[in-house]
């Protein structure tokens, strides 16, 4: 389901501007639409204007003053000040929704800036994701006001607000598929407010229902309003020995361009229908309270997020858990780091990304050294998937299977699969994981493959978890997790597409421990960006 509040590529090109304005602010119209359209008023309206038509001798004219406005704006800042912001169109939409997305023109003090905010208006607007075009105009200001515009925004609302999809996901890592259907109706109350409902049924018997709602930011809110109400089964039978069930609610507070600030209250129940579990899953089933707040700053400075090939991201998770007074509720303290860095080599595109993450979460509370941290919260790593992609913290390892690797327990009992592996232990997670990978892109010498994106790739990744709470913190040090670090190396062809990254991988592993479940191989992996 796509998150209402994602925002479209914000460096849209400058419309061109072409002569044919009369005073200073009868410059420039801003399409929402994206073609390059100018559209110059004069002090008459539209239906003046078409009465009235210009002569040749007036048109030689405008284009003169506008060649000189043209010069003017090359030589130095042209003043003007907006004297009014004027809304057409919006049957349904509050006008101050709409004016709290393109405050920015009221600051402008030059002409320059303002069609610079008009741009920027326009992708807010846009943005919004309720209207099927819009379109800002420059008009003159009040003749008793010399140098002053009004800014006019006339906007089409959509026709059909109500949208369904349908869509079939297959996750190659987990060998799982799940069947989504989603409705989202857009600008119910005329607020710009969108409503979203969606069912997913994965093969794994997991399944989530959900309702959330956006709300733009206005009236003086910094950001815009997001919820979420949520009924979610998790199946991890086949990995730990589970399954999750929650019902939960979650609150986006805070959404700007770097901090995001998000509050999740869910009552969770562990089972376990296979009566295999290990010792410490067996400690951890029934019912508990999550009641965590989480900040997230996220720096994303990367020319591509699925082939990077310039520049640097940088994002931080805190979270902590246990804001509820209830005996049931988890406390808990997350800390996670994702470094990344791509460098241009010069030649056939070819870039070298290195990224390196970490994390550690551990109890808080009376006795929380010797207390257990709650399974969920830990860090899993592993899963065929790329790191490239997977922005966020320590995930992925290439070779390594999901919950494939780290801490371990024996079951009480094994069990085959159906592809014949056997699984005789529960992989529980760590409370503090680093990894780190490097990997080389470069283009195929074949304009074909070059034509259509497809590239080759080398790469290397080495990752490690381990366990501190219930005072196992004792027996940790660095040069026994160095030592026990694992690792792979491979080389591929990667598929890029504007949804996903497809790899073709052949993975050697160079180092792994007893009981993780990996191995060498070829690999078609599906990934996208977080």
């Amino acid at each position: 389901m796509a998150n209402p509040a994602d925002r479209p590529d914000p460096d849209l090109p400058t419309p061109n501007l072409e002569p044919g304005a009369e005073e200073v602010e009868e410059l420039e119209d801003i399409n929402g639409d994206g073609e390059e359209e100018e559209e110059y008023e004069g002090e008459d309206d539209d239906e003046a204007t078409a009465a009235k038509p210009q002569t040749r001798e007036d048109a030689a004219t405008n284009r003169i003053r506008a060649e000189s406005l043209f010069r003017r704006m090359g030589a130095a800042p042209v003043p003007v000040r907006v004297h009014d912001v004027i809304v057409k169109g919006n049957d349904k939409t509050k006008d101050h929704v709409i004016e709290a997305e393109v405050d920015v023109v009221r600051q402008a003090t030059t002409l320059q800036e303002l069609l610079e905010a008009s741009k920027v208006a326009n992708f807010r607007l846009q943005a919004l994701d309720i209207f099927d075009s819009v379109k800002i105009t420059l008009d003159p200001g009040p003749p008793e006001l010399p140098g002053t515009t009004n800014v006019v925004i006339k906007v089409v609302e959509r026709e059909k607000p109500l949208t369904c999809e349908l869509g079939a996901f297959t996750k190659a890592e987990t060998r799982s598929s799940s069947l989504e259907v989603s409705a989202k109706y857009k600008n119910l109350f005329g607020y710009g407010d969108n409503w979203d409902g969606s069912l997913a049924y994965g093969c794994d018997n997991s399944a989530e229902v959900g309702l959330g709602m956006y709300l733009p930011r206005f009236r003086g809110r910094p950001s815009p309003f997001t919820s979420r109400l949520y009924l979610s089964t998790q199946d991890w039978l086949k990995f730990s020995s589970y399954k999750e069930r929650a019902l939960g609610l979650s609150l986006g507070l805070l959404s700007t361009e770097y901090h995001d600030l998000v509050y999740t209250v869910a009552w969770r129940n562990f089972i376990d229908p296979s009566r295999m579990a290990s010792r410490s899953i067996r400690r951890q089933l029934g019912h508990s309270l999550v009641s965590d707040l989480k900040y997230t700053f996220k720096v994303d400075k990367r020319n591509s997020p699925l082939r990077p090939t310039r520049g640097y991201s940088f994002i931080s998770t805190s979270q902590i858990g246990g804001l509820a007074p209830n005996k049931a509720t988890l406390r808990f303290l997350r800390q996670e780091i994702d470094l990344r860095y791509a460098v241009p080599l010069g030649f056939y595109r070819a870039a070298l990304n290195f990224g390196v993450s970490g994390g550690i979460m551990f109890p808080w509370g009376s006795g929380y050294k010797s207390r257990a941290s709650s399974v969920p919260e830990r860090f899993f790593v592993g899963g065929n998937v790329s790191p490239v992609c997977s922005l966020g913290g320590p995930s992925a390892l290439w070779g390594f299977k999901t919950r494939g690797l780290g801490p371990n327990e024996p079951r009480r009992e094994e069990e085959e699969d159906q592809s014949g592996d056997t699984y005789e232990r529960d992989f529980v997670g760590g409370d503090v994981a680093v990894t780190a990978f490097a990997d080389l892109s470069f283009d195929f010498p074949l304009r074909w493959f070059r034509d259509r994106g497809i590239h080759g790739h080398v790469f290397a990744c080495a990752g490690n978890m381990a366990e501190l709470s219930e005072n196992k913190y004792r027996n940790f040090s660095a040069p026994k997790f160095l030592e026990t670090f694992r690792s792979s190396v491979g080389a591929g062809i990667v598929v890029p597409t504007s949804l996903f990254r497809m790899e073709l991988n052949y993975c050697h592993i160079l180092k792994k421990q007893e009981h993780d479940r990996a191995k060498s191989g070829f690999f078609l992996t599906f990934s996208t960006s977080s």
